[in-house]
């Protein structure tokens, strides 16, 4: 990692190699990127402990190296990683959780992931969501399949307003089910990243 110079803290990018989501964002040098590259874990610079910093020395919540790329002007490095737990130390999936605008890239999906696991657990008064899982598979089966068929009515006579509004509701209730049978959104975008790798390779 000769391009990183000696004494020099370079911004490292972390994402997630399997989702794309972005992570976080910290600092490295040449040093640290070196050891990264050897270890296969992600190493940082801590500017507020003013020294090295393995990720996930103390939470267990590691960062394993896939790729290591530079930018082109090489004054920024992005790291590929499949992630041990959350990156963020709050317990977010990532650190970029606070959403100044809209967005609706596969992040919106695990926040919605993330939502729906909360209510599953905490079962609040009022929701619908803890309602439904209170109810058990069987019924969350029973939603799933009656939104499946209204997908299929949507597609066929309503057009594409109709059918996006019921892709949605049939997006939403697998998603309470996987929460229920202990899945996670992320485990689909992980498939389904696979799935596009071994189409693009094929």
């Amino acid at each position: 990692m000769s391009e990183v110079e000696q004494g020099t803290l370079t911004p490292v990018v972390v994402q997630h190699a399997i989702t794309g989501q972005v992570l976080m964002l910290a600092y490295t040098n040449a040093e640290l990127l070196e050891r990264t590259a050897r270890e296969g874990r992600v190493w940082f610079w801590s500017r507020s402990r003013g020294g090295p910093w393995l990720k996930g020395a103390t939470s267990g919540n590691y960062l394993n190296v896939q790729s290591i790329t530079m930018d082109c002007d090489q004054d920024a490095v992005l790291v590929e990683v499949t992630p041990e737990g959350p990156a963020c130390h709050t317990g977010k999936t990532s650190c970029f959780h606070r959403p100044v605008m809209g967005s609706a890239s596969p992040g919106i999906l695990l926040k919605l992931g993330g939502v729906i696991e909360s209510r599953v657990m905490k079962k609040p008064e009022g929701s619908y969501t803890a309602a439904l899982a209170g109810k058990g598979p069987e019924a969350i089966l029973r939603k799933v399949s009656e939104e499946a068929f209204e997908v299929v009515l949507a597609a066929k006579e309503e057009g594409a307003p109709g059918l996006v509004w019921e892709v949605a509701d049939l997006w939403y209730h697998c998603m309470v089910l996987l929460s229920v049978l202990g899945y996670k959104a992320e485990d689909v975008l992980e498939e389904l990243a696979r799935r596009a790798k071994r189409d693009e390779q094929g």
